[in-house]
């Protein structure tokens, strides 16, 4: 009996044509974890040394981002040497010959990673935008060396070594294209349900942007669509922008209703349309704990204690930055509710209700969470104005 029982087990363990030898590749390694502050809009600052320099800096952690970069006046500040080269970078307002520093390393505790070479930008912009110092941008030169896990219910950052990972139940594994940006397929659905490609990008303080000729092409809204005239930030300076409401967002298996998108004219050919169709923003991705493996060319979703939590449906047509420690209105929007209320380029915002912080993260708070009339203290030509400022949802079709 048991001379007939062997033979079958042979055959089953025996795989004709295949190895029976595999290499699998070591266990990935907690190396280090990175606390981080997460600021209005989404994006994550985490803060980091750049070779033995001992003051720490802030950098935007960003898929969206092909490399890694310095702020042209951190640069000076470190005097690190800057050397010239032909190369660009491209961003919504508009493409920039740029320096690099090169062979520099970048230090977390308990993590160093060497022989970076730094792309130098002027972060003025972004720095009045959220009143945080912002010195740079960690990018695909660094997240290509590893496997990060960003948890945003402990507001805080997990890298490890690459190699086999065993991903946390509940989750779903995306598989995107990558080049150096993570271009991930996702559903529009509004007038009609449209697929296309999107950048993966943690580093946009946004829902999700569509190009203008994704927009027109698709027909994905009505032609009549009521839209809102407002503004984003980004590489080259400040782009006008459409906002409106889309339907449905599908990313894997996860949808989002009414959700908020930001419609711009792509005259740098920042999608490379009709490759892509625009960008996911982190505030959809916030909603959840997220596992990006580019050395396996994966992203892992899972939700978080955020998934449900309503999107920004408030409209002020304003455009305020932190400048020469003030809070300033710079750009009003034609008819908009901030135009209606009175305010002017220039105007210094003292308070916003009864909050009188100077803190341009907890104004621009108080402005997404009241809908409705609230009050704002003003200072023009030195004197104080009260005006009332009717912050509009747009989600209603008034």
């Amino acid at each position: 009996m048991r001379a007939c029982i062997l033979p079958v087990l042979l055959l089953c363990f025996y795989l004709p044509g295949k190895s029976q030898e595999e290499f699998v590749p070591p266990q990935a390694k907690l190396l280090t974890r990175i606390a981080f502050v997460h600021l209005s809009g989404g994006i994550v600052i985490v803060r980091a040394q750049v070779d033995n320099f001992p003051d720490t800096l802030n950098f935007v952690f960003d898929t969206g981002s092909g490399g890694i970069s310095l702020d042209s006046a951190t640069a000076v500040y470190l005097g690190v040497t800057l050397t010239a080269s032909d190369k660009t970078i491209r961003g919504i307002g508009g493409i920039k010959l740029v320096e690099f520093a090169l062979n520099h390393s970048l230090k977390f505790p308990g993590l160093t990673t060497e022989h970076l070479d730094f792309h130098i930008n002027d972060y003025d912009l972004l720095t009045s935008v959220y009143g945080v110092k912002i010195d740079g941008i960690i990018g695909y030169s660094f997240l290509r060396r590893y496997i990060a896990r960003l948890d945003y219910d402990n507001q805080l950052i997990e890298v490890f070594s690459p190699g086999t990972f065993r991903y946390p139940k509940g989750g779903y594994l995306l598989k995107p294209n990558f080049s150096t940006l993570p271009m991930q397929t996702a559903t529009v659905n509004d007038e009609r349900a449209i697929v296309s490609r999107f950048i993966f990008d943690t580093g946009a303080g946004l829902s999700f942007l569509l190009s203008q000729d994704f927009v027109d092409d698709s027909i994905v809204f009505k032609k009549n669509r009521k839209l809102y005239p407002t503004q984003a930030e980004g590489l080259g300076g400040k782009r006008l922008m459409n906002l409106a409401i889309a339907k449905e967002i599908k990313l894997g298996p996860y949808r989002f209703k009414k959700v908020p998108v930001h419609i711009f004219v792509d005259e740098y050919n920042v999608t490379s349309y009709p490759l892509l169709g625009g960008l996911i923003g982190n505030d959809i991705l916030r909603r959840f704990n997220v596992i990006l493996n580019y050395p396996d060319q994966s992203i892992y979703l899972r939700p978080n204690t955020h998934f449900n939590e309503p999107f920004d449906y408030s409209y002020t047509g304003l455009g305020i930055y932190l400048l020469d420690g003030e809070i300033r209105v710079i750009d009003v929007m034609k008819n908009s509710p901030g135009d209606k209320a009175g305010f002017l380029p220039g105007d210094i915002i003292f308070s916003v209700e009864s909050n009188a912080s100077k803190n341009i993260q907890a104004y621009k708070t108080l402005f997404q969470n009241s809908i409705g009339k609230i009050k704002v203290v003003i200072f023009r030509e030195q004197k104080p104005f009260i005006l009332t400022l009717d912050v509009k949802d747009i989600r209603s079709r008034r």
